[in-house]
C-alpha cells in the first residue's frame, strides 16, 4: 500500500498532470498557468499545439515533446528528472491527461517509484456534454474511443448495450456516421442519444433526440469538429438480458455461460439460477439430468 501526502515535502520532484482548454482559451485555470510558469519542463503531445497555449499566457517554461509513439522511450528519463527534485507539468492537447490522450503510462511509472504525483481539475470535454446534455448524468460510463474496426466496435457496443449506466464516447468527425450507425443497430433506433461538437468554441452545437433521429441529421449535415456522443443507459436492462435466453433451455443456458465465460459448470449453474429465478438445485438436477 502506498500513500501520498501531495505538498509536504515541496523539495521533491513533482509530477503535475495540468488540464488545458478544449477550445476556449479563457478556460485555463490562474493554478494551471501558475503551475507551468514555475515547472522545470513542460511534457506535451504536440509541441507546436502547446506552445500557441504558452505564448497566449507569456509562459516561457522549456518543452520537451511526451506523446503515444515516444512514451516508453522517455519515460526513464523524466523519471530520473523527478528522482532529481525536478518539477514537471504534463499536458495534453486539449483536456484532462490520461483521458484519451497520453498519461496513464507515466502516472503508473511514477506511483511505482514512490514519486508524488498531482492533478490539477479543469476541462473535460466528455463531462462538459454530459452535463448539458438533458440525459441522465449519473450514473455514467465513460468509454472513449470505439474501436476502428469494425466487428470489434460492433463487439464492444454489443457489450454496452444493456447496461444502464449513461455512456460517453468520443469519435473523429470522418468516422461518425459509421459508429452511429453501428450504435444504432446494436442499442436500438429508439434510444436517447445527444451529439457535442464544438465545445466551448464559436461553433459550439448540441444535437438531441433518439439514434434515428440523430442519423438523419449526419446525413444531412456537414459533419465537421469533434464529437461527443452521449447515449443513454438501457431502462430495462433485464429484460434485454432475458431476450438474449428466453429461447434457450436450462441446459443450453448453462453450457452457453461456460462456453462464453470459460467458467466451471458449478459457477454457470448459479448463474442461471440468478437470472431464471430458480434455485440452484433445481438448475443442477436438469444440467446433470437428475
Amino acid at each position: 500500500m502506498l500513500t501520498q501526502k501531495s505538498f509536504i515535502e515541496p523539495d521533491r520532484g513533482m509530477l503535475y498532470l495540468v488540464p488545458t482548454p478544449i477550445g476556449n482559451l479563457e478556460d485555463m485555470t490562474f493554478r494551471a498557468i501558475k503551475i507551468l510558469n514555475s515547472v522545470d519542463l513542460i511534457l506535451a503531445e504536440d509541441t507546436r499545439n502547446t506552445q500557441k497555449l504558452l505564448n497566449h499566457f507569456e509562459i516561457e517554461t522549456k518543452q520537451m515533446s511526451f506523446h503515444e509513439h515516444n512514451t516508453q522511450q522517455r519515460i526513464p528519463t523524466i523519471l530520473k528528472m523527478l528522482e532529481e527534485g525536478k518539477k514537471i507539468a504534463q499536458v495534453s492537447d486539449a483536456g484532462m491527461p490520461s483521458i484519451s490522450d497520453p498519461g496513464h503510462e507515466l502516472v503508473k511509472a511514477a506511483v511505482a517509484k514512490h514519486l508524488n504525483v498531482v492533478p490539477l481539475p479543469g476541462a473535460n470535454a466528455g463531462i462538459t456534454a454530459l452535463i448539458a446534455s438533458g440525459i441522465a448524468p449519473q450514473p455514467f460510463t465513460f468509454y472513449g474511443f470505439l474501436s476502428r474496426k469494425t466487428k470489434e466496435q460492433k463487439d464492444e457496443l454489443d457489450a454496452l448495450k444493456n447496461g444502464s449506466n449513461t455512456i460517453i464516447f468520443y469519435e473523429a468527425p470522418h468516422r461518425l456516421a459509421k459508429t452511429i450507425k453501428h450504435i444504432g443497430e446494436s442499442f436500438g433506433p429508439t434510444r436517447k442519444m445527444v451529439l457535442a461538437r464544438e465545445l466551448t468554441k464559436r461553433y459550439e452545437e448540441f444535437v438531441r433526440g433518439t439514434i434515428e433521429e440523430v442519423s438523419e441529421w449526419i446525413h444531412e449535415n456537414e459533419i465537421r469538429g469533434e464529437f461527443v456522443v452521449i447515449v443513454e443507459g438501457n431502462a430495462h436492462p433485464q429484460a434485454s438480458v432475458r431476450s438474449e435466453w428466453d429461447a434457450l433451455t436450462i441446459n443450453e443456458h448453462v453450457q452457453k455461460i461456460i462456453d462464453e465465460e470459460q467458467v466451471k459448470p458449478t459457477v454457470a449453474i448459479k448463474q442461471v439460477a440468478k437470472l431464471r429465478g430458480l434455485t440452484r438445485q433445481e438448475v443442477y438436477d436438469i444440467y446433470h439430468q437428475l
